[in-house]
């Protein structure tokens, strides 16, 4: 009768239920067990789709004028996908056509907004589909309590993060968000990511802008993301600066932090 060795322990393997990183996964002798291996082409496979998915701009302006929020939609200068894949730099600026049309808008409504709210599929369209109005529908209710004045919600084709900061100098506004597909990982091809500017204006770097990531289902809720960004309006008005100098540092209310209230001192040494 043929004995077969007994499957050795692995110690990673409760870990498992805490996070979703590939970790644990076993082995058939110097190889991955095949359904593993098939787990990761298919994660591979949802991540390839994520980037390569379009835009749907239309529904997600039904969806906006269902709620009463009016929208423009306007392309950057990349093409199409290909051409944005290749090109990041384009991506980051509008075309020609886009920016007139953005300039007419705002000579229109002089003035400027508080805040131009910009929404880019990035690369991952469907996190714009999925993540976008849950979480403006919680951001936005507790803005409008603050008081803060918007632009039309912009929609840009084929737009990376920077494109945001020409919208909101063409617009006059002070702020700017821009919510943006983030580029999809093996667990997370549905990542969306918001990124905060203060006085935008073209020609600016990443050091002037805040990025709160990774908001979705499974990772940043939407009433966390809203809160937080909203402690960085109210910081980059008061100090007039976003980016490397301004932190993040929202208070965070919790059972946790309830009860530990009236306590001081670092939590990492105990009391004994």
């Amino acid at each position: 009768m043929e004995r077969h060795a007994p499957t050795p322990d692995n110690p990673w393997l409760a870990l498992r239920n805490l996070t979703p990183a590939r970790i644990a996964l076993g082995r058939t002798g110097i190889s991955l067990p095949t359904g593993a291996q098939l787990d990761f082409q298919f994660a591979h496979a949802q991540a390839r789709d994520a980037v390569h998915l379009p835009f749907d701009h239309v529904g997600l302006r039904q969806q906006l004028g269902d709620r009463g929020r009016d929208s423009l939609l306007l392309h950057s200068a990349a093409s199409d996908r290909h051409q944005y894949l290749q090109r990041p730099d384009l991506g980051r600026r509008l075309h020609e056509d886009s920016a007139q049309r953005l300039r007419e808008h705002a000579q229109a409504n002089p003035g400027g907004v508080d805040l131009a709210i910009v929404v880019a599929d990035g690369l991952s369209a469907l996190a714009v589909h999925r993540h976008t109005l849950p979480f403006l529908s919680r951001f936005e209710e507790q803005a409008a309590a603050d008081g803060w004045t918007s632009a039309p919600v912009i929609l840009v084709e084929q737009g990376r993060v920077a494109v945001a900061d020409e919208v909101g100098e063409l617009l006059g506004a002070r702020m700017t968000v821009m919510l943006i597909g983030e580029r999809p990982g093996l667990s997370s091809p549905d990542s969306l990511g918001l990124y905060f500017t203060y006085a935008p204006k073209v020609g600016l770097t990443d050091a002037y802008r805040n990025c709160i990531s990774n908001v979705r289902l499974e990772g940043l809720s939407y009433g966390m993301a809203a809160h937080r960004l909203l402690y960085l309006m109210r910081e980059a008005c008061r100090r007039q600066l976003s980016g490397v100098n301004l932190k993040d540092e929202a208070e965070v209310h919790s059972i946790d932090s309830e009860e530990s209230a009236g306590k001081s001192g670092n939590f990492l040494l105990g009391e004994g």
